[in-house]
């Protein structure tokens, strides 16, 4: 996912490759507990930016969140953002009317 290689790629080049891993694996820790409990994702942002089933979770210790819809037999990752991002229009970028 382009969200993720551009978040890793910052990392390396501003800060060193321990942070870039410890984002990987808060990531995976966040994809671990998304699989677990979908439904504890909040679905606010979704609701009003008329996106049913979007939900929100965060990527623990880092200023990121991970956005999702659940669907019968698997989860769809739709972006991870950082959360001084305009959330909404990030969500909807490149969607039509």
């Amino acid at each position: 996912m382009a969200d993720i290689d551009q978040i890793i790629a910052h990392y390396l080049a501003e800060a060193s490759a321990s942070v870039a891993r410890s984002f990987i694996d808060a990531l995976e820790q966040a994809y671990l507990h998304i699989g677990q409990l979908p439904s504890s994702g909040s679905p606010r942002i979704g609701r009003r930016q008329r996106l049913p089933g979007v939900r929100a979770w965060p990527i623990g210790g880092f200023p990121y969140m991970a956005f999702y819809v659940e669907q019968d037999n698997h989860i769809d990752l739709w972006r991870v953002l950082h959360t001084a991002r305009d959330i909404p229009e990030s969500l909807t970028e490149g969607m039509e009317d």
